[in-house]
């Protein structure tokens, strides 16, 4: 899950689940996500429905200064046990060091909950420090390609039901790092998936998102992994075809990442399927897909050069040196480098 400073998310979430409220929260950082999720949900569970009216307060930052925040923050609450004031682009908050001494001595009654998005706190100056010690900082990072598939079988796990590898992969490689966006097509899946059903499948991904289950991004890496040369080969024509079925950056990084992790495998102490899985930090499925058939295919002097004509690949794709080859001619390219 996100990485944050302090407890996790899914342990902020449980504690707020056991009835446990702080005076003050901080969520901060480059992922939106973990930050509207966190502050809506601590928001809803801290006041009954019947409550909100009364006890709830909801500010954004640009229209607000400490002292505002304060003065509602010392309010106690009318027929409930708290209140709440949400503070959403506290970033904008010019004066927000100014909060402060109240951090220091909150009221006991209020949950404030204060949402500062794209940066963090100066984790050095007073704020940040009382925020520590009187409630909770969180800062939710973004990211990386390679935890994606972890965040969506999760996810699913939460709802319920289970998704094959296959599709897992299918989903993160036409979404990106987008967790908004990510989770609003898993949950359109769901919505799709026939009733009775447990398990989302590679065919629902294709027919829901339009991306072909046998011609996307994980196939090829497959392919590659396997030199599976008929297959591959097939994949980059269907590209070539379909120039919108595929966005070449997106195609190198997941290759460049792939190859790295196969680099990696070579180094592992223990070099069977499990003991490469643990050292890469993967599932053994994704590892048996390509990454272990791939050490076996190739040479590490062969893999090294296959990153190399990545590395080179994307600066073409970018221009440099006067490069106008199609990105479709440029991907012929490098499947063949890599094949051969």
């Amino acid at each position: 899950m996100a990485k944050a400073e302090g407890p996790s998310y899914a342990a902020i979430v449980k504690d707020v689940e056991a009835g446990n409220f702080l005076p003050v929260y901080c969520f901060m950082g480059e992922e939106d996500y973990y930050i509207d999720k966190l502050s809506d949900f601590i928001a809803e569970k801290a006041l009954k429905a019947e409550e909100r009216d009364w006890n709830f307060d909801l500010l954004y930052g640009a229209e607000t200064r400490a002292n505002d925040i304060i003065n509602i923050a010392r309010q106690y609450p009318m027929m409930a046990d708290r209140r709440v004031v949400l503070v959403r682009e506290f970033q904008s908050v010019q004066d927000k060091e100014a909060l402060a001494p109240y951090v220091k001595n909150p009221n006991p009654t209020t949950v404030l909950i204060l949402c500062h998005k794209h940066g963090k706190l100066d984790s050095r100056r007073t704020l940040a420090q009382e925020i520590k010690r009187q409630g909770l900082l969180f800062e939710s990072k973004r990211l990386y390609e390679r935890e994606l598939p972890a965040f969506v079988t999760a996810f699913m796990t939460r709802e319920g039901k289970s998704i094959e590898p296959s599709a897992v992969q299918m989903l993160c490689d036409h979404v990106g790092s987008d967790l908004v966006r990510l989770e609003a097509e898993m949950r359109k899946l769901l919505l799709a998936l026939p009733e009775g059903e447990g398990r989302v499948g590679a065919s629902l991904v294709e027919e829901q998102t339009g991306i072909s289950k046998d011609f996307n991004n994980f196939e090829l890496q497959n392919a590659l992994g396997t030199r599976d040369i008929y297959k591959a080969n097939q994949i980059v024509k269907y590209f070539d075809s379909n120039p919108r079925s595929f966005a070449l950056p997106a195609t190198l990084i997941l290759l460049f990442n792939f190859f790295s992790d196969v680099l990696v495998a070579y180094f592992s102490p223990d070099q069977t399927d499990d003991g490469i899985a643990k050292y890469l930090g993967k599932s053994t499925w994704v590892c048996r897909q390509a990454i272990i058939p791939a050490r076996r295919k190739y040479a590490g002097s062969k893999v090294l050069d296959i990153l190399s004509e990545i590395r080179k690949t994307d600066a073409k794709s970018k221009g440099v040196g006067g490069c106008k080859t199609s990105h479709g001619d440029l991907l012929k390219e490098l499947v063949f480098q890599i094949l051969h």
